[in-house]
């Protein structure tokens, strides 16, 4: 349950669909396709690592509350097993609802806690998505794409490597979408100019 809460692997949700983008081609005939991994794009991006970080440190009390719980619900069980035959029959029924009580309000509170961060998370990777999205288009069109792909939602089962295109997603999206680090003031959106030409160039 502590793995999945925290596990940065179970912060990435699938964007629904497949990625399946339509460009104009430079030259009729000369149309190229591009494959890239979606998931591993926005997590990659400046953005998306400060999305997780933060999510991790909003989080982290209420994980801190469960282990809490989870102590609490051991330390009862052991003091029966340990010390059952020198409890009169009142103390242990007193426990064994005390303990029940404490694994209702932890699994109620793993759920909530895990829905909450499931949908700041889903939010989250949606809002950069669709950003995403755009910047795909934008380079595509750019490069003479016809067709550009998500290897994470459809098999395919050999794609030379220049035709992975990850990085430079990567690379376009963190120069559109800069982060600001921590108490600086946040810094403006870079122009489609700032780009080195070179950073279009299909590798």
């Amino acid at each position: 349950m502590k793995k999945q809460f925290i596990a940065l692997t179970a912060l990435l949700a699938v964007l629904a669909g497949s990625l399946a983008l339509h460009a104009q081609s430079a030259t009729p005939g000369q149309g190229k396709v591009g494959v890239l991994n979606i998931q591993g794009a926005i997590a990659n991006t400046a953005e998306g690592k400060k999305v997780f970080t933060d999510l991790q440190r909003k989080y982290q009390p209420r994980q801190q509350e469960i282990q809490r719980l989870q102590q609490e619900i051991q330390s009862i069980q052991d003091q029966l097993t340990k010390q059952g035959p020198a409890l009169s029959d009142e103390e242990q029924g007193r426990l064994s609802r005390d303990a029940e009580e404490k694994q209702k309000l932890l699994k109620r509170s793993a759920e909530d806690a895990q829905n909450d961060y499931n949908h700041d998370r889903d939010e989250a990777i949606n809002k950069i998505g669709q950003k995403m999205v755009h910047v795909i288009g934008e380079f595509a069109q750019q490069n003479g794409f016809t067709l550009v792909l998500d290897g994470a939602q459809i098999p395919i089962y050999y794609a030379a490597p220049d035709l992975d295109i990850t990085k430079e997603i990567i690379t376009r999206y963190d120069a559109a979408n800069p982060v600001a680090t921590e108490g600086a003031a946040p810094a403006k959106p870079a122009t489609h100019s700032t780009v080195p030409a070179s950073a279009t160039k299909h590798r």
